[in-house]
């Protein structure tokens, strides 16, 4: 395949997918311009790896796994970073509820996943995400056994993490 050919190949994908770019740089910057250059960490990361794509997994599993390494590393190398971002994440809540009681329910939700340590939240957000336990055992890179155990013990930390911030226990 030419080069021209690759380049186009690797736009399309991205522009495809580049809602898990997103995802990850707001998951792990909260400040705009963190985010941007997250986000553009991510795509150099995503261009220098992609001939080492092999297509025996999903593009989309491939590109999780190189942009949440991508985060995980920056943050590792910048020790000076004090922000713990909070992902956006998407709540489903009965409509009779009102936009304020929404926002407050999503806030809480937030700030619990935020007390969470990075290796946790990637893993709550491929599971929230609908990812099955083999794609968050490859993107993460841990067996798929490790993968169900490590997410029943991020729900009952976060069950726990959520009493205390709606009850102050």
């Amino acid at each position: 395949m030419s080069n021209r050919n690759i380049k186009e190949e690797f736009v399309s994908l991205i522009e495809k997918h580049q809602g898990i770019i997103y995802k990850v740089s707001s998951m792990y910057c909260d400040k705009d311009e963190c985010r941007k250059d997250l986000f553009q960490d991510i795509l150099v990361q995503l261009w220098q790896s992609y001939s080492t794509f092999n297509q025996k997994s999903k593009f989309s599993t491939w590109m999780y796994r190189v942009a949440l390494n991508t985060a995980i590393a920056q943050f590792r190398k910048d020790k000076k970073n004090t922000e713990d971002p909070v992902p956006e994440i998407p709540i489903h809540i009965e409509n009779e509820e009102t936009y304020k009681e929404k926002e407050d329910r999503r806030g809480i939700v937030q700030k619990a996943i935020g007390k969470l340590n990075k290796a946790e939240k990637a893993i709550i957000i491929l599971y929230m995400d609908d990812y099955s336990y083999e794609e968050i055992s490859e993107i993460a890179g841990i067996t798929m056994s490790n993968v169900g155990v490590k997410i029943n013990r991020i729900k009952t930390k976060l069950q726990k993490i959520l009493k205390e911030l709606e009850y102050g226990l």
